[in-house]
């Protein structure tokens, strides 16, 4: 099976352009989203640690969607930390990881944990270490891990990885000679296609913010050959994510529709906004929803 969804679902740049500008009263931007997707990766998490109370209203206002499914993104403590943490800060930490996002294993809605490192980490003895750190003490969750530096491409680097328990991820990003290669041999159960954009200019640009890398739209070309991907991949695991987060202006809502147009063969059904907001998208999708007055 091939999910296919954006990364997060609270943009202050998706007003009137993904969810409506004039909203009814209890509106709430995930379930308005799980009409359209049967799964969204939780970006939150990565800034803040979950909190049971807010991984048990996720699960409740997805609860009429039974196909729905979280992919969760690890906090940046566990990726991003400049400096070491010791093993009972970790083992501390990783708990109340764990323990936030409870609600959504009772639930069965959680399908993985997403590990996204930077491209500074590179293929190493003591980066190993930190991995297996790390799949110990959130076993037995699956973990998608995302690396972005060539090095982990090497037979022996995907092979320790496989060994790890890692599902190893396929990303999309702007060409560059230590970014990883288009094709790899596939490790773990899970499938994983993230998509970021291929804005080289702002990508590389000294002081360039998040919204400014990931401010890009797909063309009908780069899309196909993302869908094909996808069918590439899905042919190796047994379940597959297809996650979109050139978020900036809704354009990843924008591509995954259009992507869950290409591997389903038929339109979709859309928020009548964002077709408003990318009229291209009248070619592969069909409104649902109140079209808007004004």
């Amino acid at each position: 099976m091939i999910r296919v969804g954006p990364a997060g679902w609270s943009y202050a740049d998706w007003e009137g352009r993904v969810v409506p500008a004039h909203k009814p009263p209890g509106f709430h931007a995930l379930p308005f989203l799980a009409r359209y997707f049967d799964g969204i990766e939780i970006d939150s998490s990565f800034y803040a640690m979950p909190r049971p109370e807010n991984a048990r209203r996720w699960a409740a206002l997805v609860a009429p969607h039974a196909a729905f499914r979280f992919w969760v993104k690890l906090h940046r403590d566990f990726t991003h930390a400049a400096h070491e943490w010791s093993d009972v800060e970790l083992e501390s930490r990783a708990r109340t990881f764990r323990e936030g996002l409870e609600p959504l294993i009772r639930a069965r809605r959680l399908e993985a944990l997403l590990a996204q490192f930077p491209v500074s980490f590179l293929f190493g003895r003591s980066e190993v270490r930190r991995l297996g750190r790390l799949r110990a003490l959130l076993d037995p969750l699956p973990l998608v891990l995302e690396v972005r530096h060539s090095s982990w491409f090497t037979p022996p680097a995907i092979d320790t990885i496989r060994g790890l328990g890692y599902s190893l991820a396929h990303i999309d990003l702007p060409p560059a000679w230590n970014h990883p290669p288009d094709w790899h041999p596939s490790t773990g159960p899970i499938g994983y296609l993230r998509v970021h954009g291929r804005n080289s200019a702002q990508w590389f640009r000294e002081g360039a913010e998040r919204d400014d890398r990931y401010d890009y739209l797909y063309g009908a070309d780069e899309l196909r050959q993302l869908a094909r991907r996808a069918e590439r991949i899905a042919a190796e695991h047994d379940t597959t994510a297809v996650v979109t987060n050139n978020h900036f202006g809704g354009q990843a809502v924008a591509n995954a529709l259009e992507l869950l147009h290409l591997l389903r063969g038929e339109p979709v059904p859309a928020p009548p906004e964002i077709v408003e907001a990318f009229p291209r998208l009248r070619a592969s999708t069909w409104i649902q929803g109140q079209q808007p007055l004004f």
